[in-house]
């Protein structure tokens, strides 16, 4: 600390002698030029004491600094050091005391890759090397020697450091346990892990909720070609029992002429014309029905789908009548997909993606008496743009950003969870493909999947 400066001699005994200087000499001249010099004397030493003020508070925020300073370098747990130009130990903390078991009063001037095995020196020299060029240095693994000299090993980050007028001053290296950094990736990749569990059990979730929703109207889609399928069966049933009749007449020597009557009564001919077309029918409308439960397989799936190329129209057209069928009013969708325009993507995502896309399509619109879905795709290189849009109320700013976030949604509390676009969008990633909103500039809202195209299916 300053000690205060010595106080100059009192003004009063000054001007006292001044008095009897100018009493012996100069007269009232001697006495102005001794009072300005006492003034003088008095502006100097209050300067004096100001400046001995500001040098205090100075030297006290100085002492604050290196106390906190070297509280910061106790409390660290990774291991750090303060090296000099020469790359001498200049300072080290308690945490890379306690490893070496050494204090830093021993380790100051020795230079720093002393404090590592013998194998590491090429590698410490480098890292020194580098950081003084590039500034930082970031993620080398090396091995320090502990108290009993075994290595152990550490991630170290060096940067340089510079001096007041910018000179480079020498490094800071921070070091952190290894065996610390790969508990915390395991702990990290675990997290990760549940997480992704997590996001399945949702999407699994959402799946049901949406398959529930949708109940009423695959009961419709499977009805038509059960009913279909049934009375064909019935009509074969009765062609049946017509050509069993007439095949025992054949049996029982019955005359030609009688054959041919009753061959005409019974419309054999007219049997024999329709039994294909009779057993097409049929064939189709099992197929159909198989198909249903399968894309309720795929869509009901808890299980990662494998991509694969398949004709975009008809998996369109189904989402949509699974949604439009269990709707409360009447509902028009108009569908711009061209036939045999194909897209390789997992098949039951893409149905998923759709039926959530309509559904909050048809919320959008819920209370219009003329509700319009507009559902369209196009060729765009190597992708397959496909639009769905509602003539809602569109998209308000403040909902724009957050879209496709978990739980967000606008509707009323129990019509939705805010998930439906959330997975929706995690499953066009899953495969390559993007989902993307906006406004229509006609009015409404547009959502955009991108697809991956697949192999061209002919038409």
């Amino acid at each position: 600390m300053l000690k205060q400066p010595a106080r100059p001699e009192d003004s009063r005994s000054l001007v006292a002698r001044a008095g009897v200087a100018g009493a012996l000499g100069d007269g009232e001249a001697g006495e102005d030029a001794w009072i300005e010099v006492i003034q003088k004397m008095d502006a100097v030493y209050a300067e004096l004491v100001e400046n001995q003020v500001e040098l205090e508070a100075k030297n006290a925020a100085l002492e604050e600094a290196q106390a906190l300073m070297a509280s910061v370098f106790a409390s660290m747990a990774d291991v750090l050091a303060v090296c000099d130009r020469g790359n001498r130990i200049a300072r080290v903390n308690r945490a890379l005391e306690a490893v070496t078991g050494r204090h830093e009063a021993s380790l100051g001037g020795e230079p720093f890759a002393s404090l590592f095995v013998a194998e590491n020196a090429a590698a410490v020299d480098d890292m020194l090397a580098r950081a003084r060029e590039d500034g930082a240095l970031t993620d080398c693994e090396l091995s320090l020697r502990d108290a009993a000299g075994a290595p152990s090993p550490f991630v170290m980050n060096c940067s340089a450091r510079f001096d007041h007028k910018g000179r480079f001053a020498g490094v800071v290296v921070v070091g952190r346990p290894l065996g610390e950094l790969r508990r915390a990736y395991k702990s990290l990749n675990a997290a990760h892990r549940e997480l992704q569990e997590a996001q399945q059990h949702l999407i699994f979730s959402e799946k049901m909720a949406a398959l529930g929703r949708l109940v009423a109207g695959v009961a419709h889609e499977l009805n038509n070609p059960i009913s279909f399928v049934f009375a064909n069966m019935h009509a074969l049933k009765k062609y049946g029992l017509r050509i069993r009749t007439y095949l025992e007449a054949m049996n029982d020597s019955v005359s030609g002429d009688a054959l041919a009557a009753l061959r005409k009564e019974l419309k054999i001919d007219r049997i024999l014309a329709d039994i294909e077309p009779l057993l097409d029918g049929t064939l189709e409308g099992a197929t159909r029905a198989s198909e249903i439960v399968q894309d309720l397989r795929r869509f009901s799936a808890n299980q990662a789908e494998a991509p694969e190329d398949f004709e975009l129209l008809r998996v369109v057209q189904t989402a949509a009548n699974w949604v439009v069928k269990i709707a409360r009013s009447r509902q028009d969708v108009a569908i711009h997909v061209p036939e045999g325009l194909s897209v390789h993507a997992p098949r039951g995502a893409i149905h998923q993606i759709l039926v959530n896309l309509i559904q909050n399509a048809l919320d959008a619109m819920d209370g219009d008496p003329h509700p319009l879905i507009e559902i369209e795709a196009t060729e765009d290189g190597g992708f397959v743009a496909l639009r769905v849009r509602d003539h809602g109320p569109g998209i308000a700013p403040d909902g724009m950003q957050k879209l496709f976030e978990p739980f967000f949604t606008t509707k009323p509390v129990g019509k939705g969870l805010g998930l439906g676009l959330y997975l929706s969008f995690g499953l066009a990633q899953d495969f390559g493909g993007k989902l993307a909103a906006a406004n229509h500039e006609g009015g409404g809202a547009v959502f955009t999947l991108t697809l991956p195209k697949g192999a061209r299916h002919a038409a």
